[in-house]
């Protein structure tokens, strides 16, 4: 099957903006417009992650709510206000995966912590 978009794929075309802004832009820039550049190279590169990354969470996390029997992150929320997820450590593991999952993508330099 092939895609429906030619190249550049989106993930190459946020990857060359970024790119550009942190190679060029950045070392011109001072102050403020350095801050905010700054700020779009780091959600240009959490755009990347998301794009390479977020198919493969979106199946893991939904294979996790399922072995909770919920079908999604606010039936998982209405189930634990009401005291109806039975395994404790499923719970936990599961937003723990979850929470690491984000990480990957938000700020993968951030420590596992062990």
């Amino acid at each position: 099957m092939s895609a429906p978009h030619d190249v550049p794929t989106a993930a190459q075309l946020v990857a060359a903006v970024r790119d550009f802004l942190e190679t060029e832009v950045l070392p011109a820039v001072e102050g403020r417009v350095r801050y905010h550049t700054r700020v779009a190279v780091n959600v240009l590169g959490m755009v990347e992650r998301e794009i390479e990354l977020g198919p493969e969470q979106a199946g893991r996390h939904a294979a996790r709510l399922a072995e909770l029997g919920v079908a999604d992150d606010a039936e998982l929320a209405a189930a634990i206000r009401q005291g109806r997820v039975a395994d404790d450590a499923a719970l936990v593991s599961a937003l723990e995966a979850a929470v690491r999952a984000k990480l990957a993508v938000a700020n993968p330099g951030y420590p596992s912590g062990g």
